[in-house]
């Protein structure tokens, strides 16, 4: 895994997004509305990739539910 150089909040989701040489690190507090972020930004035709819960040492609940990967 990546060494980030700031912190991460604990309890928040996580989602990457790959915009050409740039990766950018998107948070929410609530799963619903981290799928729901995700969702729009795979509709619009970014790369993105799904990090999970922090937990102030680890990601957790990296599984993303099958109706969020399909769109």
């Amino acid at each position: 895994m990546k060494k980030f150089k700031y912190r991460l909040g604990e309890g928040k989701y996580y989602f990457n997004i790959v915009s050409g040489m740039q990766t950018i690190l998107v948070s929410r507090r609530e799963k619903t509305a981290a799928i729901g972020a995700f969702q729009k930004y795979l509709s619009v035709g970014k790369t993105c990739e799904w990090l999970g819960k922090w937990n102030g040492k680890d990601f957790i609940d990296t599984s993303l539910p099958v109706s969020a990967a399909k769109s």
